[in-house]
């Protein structure tokens, strides 16, 4: 076997699990769309990230759809050994490439900004839906006795929402006294139980070796895969 044609049957392979990734995505993001409680019930307990905060079904959508583009231009285009389909792939993925890097150093440097953000798109949320929508609440509820936090910021990011209109109170995990009984602000100004925010940033400041690690390998298959796919280009204008 010839080093072209070794290049382009790793290609294939490689394309290939990337696509099954993708529809395997794809597929789970639909199910929690349609039915976000049944994939909570068995899955909810194992959550503790920012994924929670966000619509995790889009997310999961976006990536899989993308996957599966990707997926598929790599591998239909090395076994068909279409310079556009390749190149289509290059772009793709240098596109994605640039958009990490950015969004890397964006987190890097705007922590701060993310954090107000967030604060504008999810406290409003949760005065609406907190105690009102059963798996908006469900989601939260674990998020906040899984990470041991409180809101987003802090308590008071329920003040005058449903919840403390309803129950006169705070939830319980903002006195860690777990999900079923309100607290009092005395008790919760006194607990000081940290925001989620803050705490998921400091879950990853505490692996971030890890996580760069692992972002650092996704680096450097996507500047493989392009290289390989480069070179696959190259050598069709030679045949």
């Amino acid at each position: 076997m010839g080093c072209f044609t070794f290049i382009k049957v790793m290609m294939i392979l490689f394309n290939l699990a990337i696509f099954l990734s993708g529809g395997t995505l794809l597929g789970v993001g639909i199910w929690v769309k349609v039915d976000g409680e049944s994939f909570l019930k068995i899955f909810g307990t194992l959550s503790s990230s920012i994924l929670q905060v966000v619509n995790v079904a889009y997310l999961l959508i976006v990536i899989g759809a993308i996957l599966l583009v990707i997926g598929f231009l790599g591998c239909y285009g090395a076994q068909k050994e279409s310079k556009c389909l390749l190149m289509m792939f290059f772009s793709v993925v240098l596109i994605i490439f640039i958009a990490e890097v950015a969004a890397a150093v964006v987190a890097l440097i705007f922590t701060g900004l993310a954090e107000t953000l967030l604060t504008g798109l999810v406290t409003p949320l949760l005065k609406e839906k907190y105690g009102n929508d059963p798996t908006f609440s469900e989601i939260w509820n674990i998020t906040m006795t899984e990470v041991h936090c409180c809101g987003l910021n802090n308590y008071t990011d329920f003040n005058n929402s449903y919840f403390y209109d309803t129950y006169h109170g705070y939830p319980g995990q903002c006195c860690g006294i777990g999900a079923t009984n309100p607290c009092n602000s005395t008790v919760a100004a006194e607990m000081a139980v940290k925001g989620c925010f803050k705490q998921i940033l400091e879950e990853i400041r505490t692996n971030a070796g890890v996580a760069g690690g692992v972002a650092a390998g996704i680096a450097a298959l996507e500047i493989a895969s392009m290289a390989v796919s480069m070179y696959l280009y190259c050598r069709l204008d030679e045949k």
